[in-house]
Formats: C-alpha cells, sequence, structure tokens
C-alpha cells in the first residue's frame, strides 16, 4: 500500500499506561486508506496539563517534537491536548500541517450546528478554554461549558461514572442551553462519543477523532492545492540565524534541530 499522508500524533508529557496504544487503536480505525500514524509522547514532565504550570513545562517539548516530525518527512503533527498547547508557535516553526484537538473539533461543531457546548472536566478549565474559544473567533457558537467534576486521571477508570456525568452535562447542555452539538473538552473523554449521540440525537464530536480527521483533509488541500499555513503575519517563521547565533539548540538540547 502506497503511504499518502503521514501523521504524528503527540500526547505532551508522559501518557497514563497504555494511552498511545489506545490512541493508536482508535486511529487506525478511522484513518484513509494510505494514512500512517504514529503515536508518541514528549517523554517528560506531567501526566496531564490540567494546570497552566504544566501546559508551560511541555511546550518546548512539544515544538522541538514537531520541528523533528518535519525533519522526518511527517506531513501534519497533531498536539494530543484539548488545550492545544504551542498551536500557534508550532505553526511559526513548522510548514507540516499542525492540528489540534479544541481547534479542530470547534471548527467541526460549527459547521454541523449554529451553537455547541464542552463538556469538561473540572470548573478550573473553563477560564483557560474560554479564553481559546475566542482566540478562535467562536464565542458566539458557545452555548455552555459543563463541568463533570472528574480529573484527567478519573476519566478512564471508571467509565460507568464517567459516561453518567457525561450524559447528564450533555442533555442539560441541549435542552436547557440549547446546545446542537456537543464537543467532550478532553482527549481523555474518548470512547463515548456514540452512546452519548445515539441517546441525545445530535452530532457529539470526539476531539481526538477529529483533530486526525482534521489533519487528514488538511494535509489533502495542502497536497492538491497548495493551501497551507499562512507565513505572512501571525505564523512568520522566527529568523535561522538568530536560532543559530543565539545557540538556542545548544540552550534546549535539540542540535541539529535547525
Amino acid at each position: 500500500m502506497t503511504v499518502q499522508d503521514r501523521i504524528l500524533w503527540i500526547n505532551p508529557g508522559l501518557p497514563l499506561d497504555g494511552l498511545n496504544r489506545q490512541f493508536e487503536a482508535l486511529l487506525e480505525k478511522g484513518k484513509r486508506k494510505g494514512t500512517e500514524v504514529k503515536i508518541v509522547s514528549t517523554g517528560r514532565g506531567p501526566r496531564d496539563l490540567e494546570y497552566r504550570y504544566y501546559e508551560a513545562l511541555v511546550i518546548p517539548d512539544i515544538l522541538h517534537k514537531i520541528k523533528e516530525a518535519e525533519k522526518e518527512g511527517y506531513d501534519a503533527a497533531i498536539i494530543g491536548c484539548f488545550y492545544d498547547p504551542g498551536l500557534q508557535a508550532a505553526r511559526e516553526i513548522a510548514d507540516i500541517v499542525i492540528v489540534a484537538p479544541a481547534e479542530a473539533s470547534m471548527h467541526l461543531a460549527a459547521t454541523l450546528g449554529s451553537k455547541f457546548s464542552i463538556i469538561i472536566g473540572r470548573e478550573k478549565w473553563i477560564l483557560q478554554m474560554a479564553e481559546n474559544v475566542r482566540n478562535y473567533g467562536m464565542e458566539l457558537r458557545l452555548s455552555s461549558f459543563k463541568s463533570i467534576n472528574l480529573r484527567v486521571s478519573e476519566m478512564q477508570a471508571d467509565k460507568a461514572r464517567t459516561m453518567g456525568r457525561m450524559h447528564q452535562a450533555a442533555r442539560e447542555a441541549v435542552e436547557e442551553d440549547l446546545a446542537e452539538v456537543i464537543i467532550p473538552g478532553c482527549t481523555m473523554e474518548y470512547g463515548f462519543f456514540q452512546d452519548l449521540q445515539s441517546s441525545l440525537k445530535v452530532p457529539v464530536i470526539d476531539p481526538i477523532i477529529a483533530a486526525f480527521k482534521y489533519a487528514e483533509f488538511l494535509c489533502e488541500l495542502k497536497k492538491r492545492f497548495g493551501w497551507g499555513h499562512s507565513k505572512r503575519g501571525d505564523y512568520e517563521r522566527p529568523p535561522n540565524n538568530q536560532i543559530l547565533s543565539w545557540k538556542l539548540q545548544e540552550q534546549y538540547g535539540v542540535d541539529g534541530l535547525w
């Protein structure tokens, strides 16, 4: 089989045991014929990004992993966290397609309905996620955030409990907040969308699948029509001569990356 697109999914930090294998199995089922997918982690740091400090720790590793992916011939890289950490910076430094779950899910949800709600783990997440909603121009499309009061590490530990809380929160979002589409607001809320969708009769966007299929779509657009991330303005590439003269590679232990 001829490989058409090579896509790298990057889980920030140290994932829960077996998580990468589970993600890979999920994406293998949903990929197009000819797409090659690989799941990796950045290899150090926290096991989730519930705190801004944890996010700050992993962003340099995410960016350098993406630059490595580009040098290795990947067509796209996906940042595997719903906070979309480092997304804009990644698009500065790389020419390949860069995708993240929140942005991809919101764009898809805004196409499938006029209003969407995001089901989050804890109320602490709301302000930071609301910042992304505004940055992506989706503030008028957001019906609500709904918390299920679970940490990232708890979401797959008791799936029946998680499903019950997600169902209650999503039903409230549809019936009370008039949401037309539901987005689980964490990549660890995977595996629940089909049951929720069947019960609620509205689209439920799994952020892992949404990010991956969006990456496949953008890869096709770039290869067929040349539509890649614009390098004029916000995604302008930092000058190589500065990176080299400031010895950033040596300081950050990524010799030869640039």
